[in-house]
């Protein structure tokens, strides 16, 4: 009889909490909110900005890429609101020979910059997105290695770069040598220096050594390696996406411990991109930023295709009607607007793409001090 009942009560039990549940659901169903479009309209808060952006806390650089001749006589000289410029050097640069270190484009930019009062952002390149450039030296693309560095995939299987292998020990452990050199010559001379971009085409199945948690922890090594050898100049990595993970669907922590660790050891964090209608950044590296407390440096760059809402990696990249050379809108107000308000950034990197920079930038921030 008790066992009778018992089963009795207990049917009883999840009849009421199936119940509960389904009554839960239809009640709910209507105020549920897609959590990949929390920060969808956030940019919306933004459209009424206007020029001229006038000087606030933030440090502006333009970016260059690797077209580091640009700088000769550039606008930015003479201009007060811009810090400084922002240039790309790639490991296989800076060291041509193994344990020979050459450091002379940064020697000259440096000064050159240093001439007209104006400051010099290190971007170190180890990744590269064409597949004809292998930014890694050549003494690395050995079997002592695993071959130094693997081609990146793009969503439709084509390669489109190379990257150093972060995961691999012995790459570290030059690439940790590397910039202890580095930050022996132009530590607290430069602004600063950041690692390239945390997102790459690379998985187990295209690189048997892959594995992401070994990503994650070579990522974290390079990140204390880059501390310790700049104390003193700005340190930064751009931490965008990670491979096995898009937030906020498939959420293993990856990117969540770069910004945690970045923290906790005074590495700022950034990102290429400022896609500010894009779910993909807007719910990965924006929302860590926005949504984070941060001690450290945060920075934003705006980098080819941002001035028209694309990224060079968009298969359709190029002007449409309304995003032209004639016809667009100019939408650097608004990008500055985000970025200073939502993701309370500390540098901002304006890449030098014409005529978008020299059109809509330049006339746009503003001459007074």
């Amino acid at each position: 009889m008790k066992s009778a009942l018992r089963k009795f009560n207990i049917r009883i039990k999840t009849v009421f909490f199936f119940s509960f549940i389904t009554v839960w659901i239809s009640g709910t169903s209507q105020d549920w909110q897609n959590p990949s479009e929390k920060y969808k309209d956030a940019y919306k808060n933004y459209l009424s900005a206007k020029c001229p952006i006038t000087k606030d806390s933030i440090s502006h650089f333009v970016y260059f890429a690797r077209d580091r001749e640009s700088i000769i006589n550039h606008p930015l000289l003479k201009h007060p609101m811009f810090k400084g410029a922002q240039i790309m050097y790639s490991w296989r640069e800076f060291e041509p020979q193994k344990g020979l270190y050459d450091f002379s484009s940064l020697k000259e930019d440096y000064e050159y910059l240093k001439k007209h009062g104006k400051k010099i952002f290190v971007q170190l390149q180890d990744a590269t997105f064409n597949p004809k450039y292998n930014a890694t030296p050549e003494y690395l693309l050995t079997d002592e290695y695993e071959g130094g560095a693997v081609l990146q995939y793009n969503d439709e299987g084509k390669p489109e770069g190379w990257v150093a292998k972060r995961w691999n020990k012995k790459v570290r452990e030059r690439f940790a040598l590397l910039l202890q050199a580095l930050g022996k010559e132009f530590d607290g001379k430069i602004e600063g220096i950041n690692l390239q971009e945390t997102s790459i085409g690379v998985r187990h199945k295209s690189d048997s050594s892959f594995s992401e948690q070994a990503y994650i922890n070579g990522l974290m090594e390079n990140m204390l390696a880059l501390k310790k050898s700049f104390p003193s100049s700005t340190t930064m990595i751009y931490a965008n996406f990670v491979p096995g993970e898009l937030l906020p669907w498939t959420d293993k922590g990856y990117l969540r411990s770069i910004y945690q660790y970045g923290e906790e050891i005074g590495v700022g964090l950034g990102g290429p991109d400022l896609m500010v209608t894009r779910k993909a950044q807007l719910n990965n590296p924006l929302a860590l930023m926005h949504e984070g407390k941060y001690t450290v440096p945060i920075g934003i760059a705006i980098q080819d295709g941002n001035y028209i809402g694309k990224t060079g990696a968009d298969l359709d990249y190029g002007e449409e009607p309304g995003e032209g050379k004639t016809s667009r809108r100019n939408i650097v107000p608004l990008l500055h607007g985000f970025a200073k308000d939502f993701l309370r950034v500390r540098y901002m990197f304006w890449v030098n793409q014409e005529p978008y920079f020299k059109e809509d930038v330049m006339p746009c921030f503003s001459r007074e001090q």
